[in-house]
């Protein structure tokens, strides 16, 4: 005969909370926060003061660079390039940093869930 406690901590599956106060989940967390948030905050700076610039330097933004392309136009495009950079950064640190210690944990709660 089995134990009902076993059996209904059986039907629940794994305990995400202990998963979540875990040590591996906390070294993961830390290191997407380290990575994202520094990046989100440098990203939004040079984007307000890219809007900064526009809505209060006029002749600086306007100021030539090559025949009709002047350094607004320049710096607009920046911001693409910009948000295309740290995307590629983002991916290519989460497929070498995050990835195998998440695949780890996952493998842990799947083995549990057996």
């Amino acid at each position: 005969m089995s134990d009902p406690a076993t059996d209904r901590s059986a039907a629940r599956g794994p305990d995400y909370e202990a998963v979540a106060a875990s040590e591996p989940f906390q070294r993961l967390r830390r290191r997407h926060r380290g990575f994202v948030f520094p990046l989100a905050v440098l990203f939004l700076v040079w984007y307000f003061v890219y809007v900064l610039l526009a809505a209060y330097a006029h002749d600086f933004m306007a100021t030539p660079v090559i025949g009709n392309v002047n350094l607004g136009l320049l710096l607009g495009l920046g911001q693409f390039v910009t948000t295309f950079v740290i995307t590629m950064a983002y991916v290519r640190f989460a497929n070498r940093r995050m990835d195998p210690e998440a695949t780890a944990i996952r493998h842990e709660l799947e083995e549990a869930e057996k």
